[in-house]
């Protein structure tokens, strides 16, 4: 993150070379740098994910999916920290394109199960490459995601936490 400076005058009108953070500029701004380097990673993703018909988004619940089957809309809503009026559109895209089947869960009728299909399960094997690729995209090896992970954890916990 740049650090911009402002020089300030000393005694005999003299400018000190002591660099100064403007606590306002907009490179220096947290909330900026996060939410520029979103925009930016979701859009490399784009290219990737485009082979296999998925948004961000979507690919998002794909991999909930793949890691937890079957969810309720509740229980996906919760792992994901979204709500479930968002989700629904998106589950109901995944149905679509072949990946992803909603039914009755078998122990409570009113609870909408999402399973994977067939389909849903083999495009697992095609994600797998994802990470790799992305990976490259980005330029970063997996340690470095690993420590960007983490303080990112460790951002969205304070974040959670802060007052509000």
């Amino acid at each position: 993150m740049m650090v911009r400076t402002m020089s300030t005058p000393k005694a005999g009108n003299k400018v000190s070379d002591k660099p100064l953070v403007d606590p306002l500029a907009l490179e220096n701004q947290v909330c900026f740098a996060l939410s520029l380097a979103s925009r930016s990673v979701i859009a490399a993703y784009r290219p990737v994910l485009e082979p296999m018909g998925l948004t961000h988004p979507q690919y998002l619940v794909m991999l909930t999916l793949w890691e937890h089957e079957p969810l309720s809309i509740k229980e996906l809503s919760s792992l994901l920290q979204l709500d479930p009026g968002t989700l629904s559109p998106l589950v109901k895209r995944i149905e679509a394109l072949g990946f992803v089947q909603r039914s009755r869960s078998v122990s409570d009728e009113r609870t909408l199960e999402i399973v994977l299909t067939p389909k849903g399960r083999e495009a697992r094997v095609q994600a797998l490459e994802i990470p790799k690729e992305m990976m490259r995209r980005l330029d970063m090896d997996a340690d470095e995601l690993a420590l960007l992970h983490r303080t990112m954890k460790k951002v969205i916990a304070a974040a959670a936490n802060a007052p509000h």
